[in-house]
């Protein structure tokens, strides 16, 4: 019988193709995962790092040299540490990981592989997101509207009847569904007779994690975890709201005030707002809870710290809040307040443009510190490596960028003590660093208008009316300071006036 060959270049490019792999990792309260992510010089991605003996990174399967592809669903190849860290931050104690060992990392780089179209062959056909949803009861007649059935031979698993046009129907919830988590609480473990307890307790609200029928046995097949953090959220009473400001004459125009909640907790609260000003136009309210700073959590944060936060991101500013009874909506359930951010400020995509601290060279004092300062309840510590600026650029050249799904990859500062902008970050990877744009070139123009002695505020309007395209003219001055030392008249502290622990911004 004369044998048969297989054809050589597709069993070639079959075998060379690189396979992700996924990783759970799961935390005690307390408990850190026990691994670094590290963006090093002269490497592309984030990498796995220092995994500690027998921690969770290391029961996961997490290896070092991985590279993360996939945070909870989420593609983060392209993003920036800041954002890294707030979707490990907003995970809470669990996580999953898609990553490529070191080898498949390099090769598919070599290759030209697209990452993104990677990632997506590797995710299962037909699945699709969990739902998160509130339910609300309605006194007239039917109640929630909801009721499980334990599925036949498979312990732990609930179906979801629904009243027709009742509460649970209208909260999204359809017949069919699979039950996955009930008030915060995994109901894998549960009898039927203990879930129908917990749903007689629950009053007049409950919130569900549910997910349909396929995607639940394609999960189980996998051994795949079902988080809230890759959910849909579906009528939720409450959401964080992320709202940009922009530095006016009197300040952004509201009032800050330290207090406590009934159970203790550090809060800092807006207490006034200002008519006309920079944050009511945003549509901040008094009452409401801050939480973040240019997607940085301050929520452990003193209140003297937050002030010294807020001055150093003067002229503008992204500040994330939410309602007293938003914050114990989510804290009830065990999920980060920020895990379902409104749109107000352009949400995940805002987020992910939003520039990072600069990749400096890894030291405990600049980087590490730094992170794990907005990271208090972080699940990874982060370090990183620089860029470093090419030298023997031309004296004046020009840039044109094109912005991705990401933004261009860059940012700007002022030249300390007079008009002039300089570049003063470059995310690597993105658009202006793969334009040749390196941190510490000084602006002559943008998008043909001359900017040298232009402050920058000008320089900003001047790149958000180029809308999706860029052309910068720029010259290397290494003598330029690219500190990031600004002067931020927005915030004065009135102690003398107002009691202690109260700011006006």
């Amino acid at each position: 019988m004369k044998p048969t060959y297989l054809p050589l270049i597709p069993l070639l490019e079959y075998v060379s193709k690189p396979t992700p792999r996924l990783c759970f990792l799961r935390r005690d309260e307390g408990e850190r995962y026990g691994f670094n992510l590290t963006v090093e010089r002269g490497s592309r991605g984030h990498l796995v790092r220092k995994l500690a003996s027998r921690g969770a990174a290391e029961r996961s399967g997490l290896r070092d040299g991985d590279r993360v592809l996939e945070v909870n669903g989420f593609f983060v190849d392209d993003v920036s540490q800041a954002v890294m860290a707030r979707r490990i931050r907003i995970s809470g104690n669990q996580l999953c990981v898609l990553v490529l060992d070191q080898e498949g990392y390099e090769r598919a780089q070599a290759q030209g592989d697209d990452l993104l179209a990677l990632v997506k062959s590797h995710e299962m056909k037909g699945c699709k997101s969990p739902r998160l949803c509130h339910v609300t009861r309605n006194q007239s007649h039917s109640g929630l509207g909801v009721s499980f059935n334990p599925v036949e031979g498979e312990k732990g698993h609930f179906s979801v009847g629904l009243v027709h046009g009742g509460a649970a129907e209208k909260a999204g919830l359809r017949r069919g569904d699979r039950l996955v988590w009930m008030n915060g609480a995994a109901v894998s473990d549960l009898t039927h007779s203990a879930l129908t307890k917990m749903v007689k307790k629950c009053g007049d609200h409950i919130t569900l994690l549910v997910v349909d029928s396929e995607t639940e046995k394609k999960y189980v097949q996998q051994k795949w975890p079902i988080l809230p953090v890759m959910a849909v959220p579906c009528n939720l009473p409450h959401r964080a709201r992320s709202l940009a400001l922009a530095l006016g004459p009197h300040g952004y125009g509201f009032l800050l005030k330290e207090g406590k909640t009934s159970s203790g907790r550090t809060v800092h609260v807006v207490q006034e707002v200002h008519d006309d000003s920079p944050a009511q136009r945003a549509g901040m309210q008094a009452g409401e809870l801050l939480l973040e700073v240019d997607w940085e959590s301050v929520e452990s944060l003193a209140h003297k710290d937050v002030v010294e936060r807020v001055q150093q991101s003067s002229p503008q500013i992204t500040l994330t809040i939410i309602s007293a009874q938003g914050l114990d909506f989510y804290s009830k359930l065990g999920l980060s307040p920020v895990l379902f951010c409104g749109d107000e400020a352009g949400g995940e995509q805002q987020e992910r443009n939003t520039p990072l601290p600069s990749v400096t060279e890894e030291t405990p004092e600049q980087v590490v510190a730094s992170l794990c300062a907005s990271l208090e309840d972080s699940v990874a510590s982060l370090s990183a490596t620089s860029e470093e600026v090419v030298d023997g650029l031309p004296a004046q050249r020009h840039c044109v960028i094109e912005k991705g799904p990401l933004g261009f990859g860059l940012d700007f500062d002022s030249v300390q003590h007079t008009s002039g902008t300089v570049v003063s970050q470059v995310t690597p990877g993105g658009p202006g660093h793969r334009a040749g744009l390196a941190e510490g070139e000084v602006v002559v123009e943008v998008n043909g208008h001359n900017v040298e002695r232009k402050y920058l505020e000008d320089v900003l309007m001047l790149v958000k009316a180029g809308g999706k395209h860029l052309s910068l003219v720029v010259k290397n001055q290494s003598h330029h300071s690219n500190d990031q030392d600004q002067t931020c008249s927005g915030l004065e502290s009135h102690d003398s006036e107002e009691e202690a622990g109260d700011s006006f911004l």
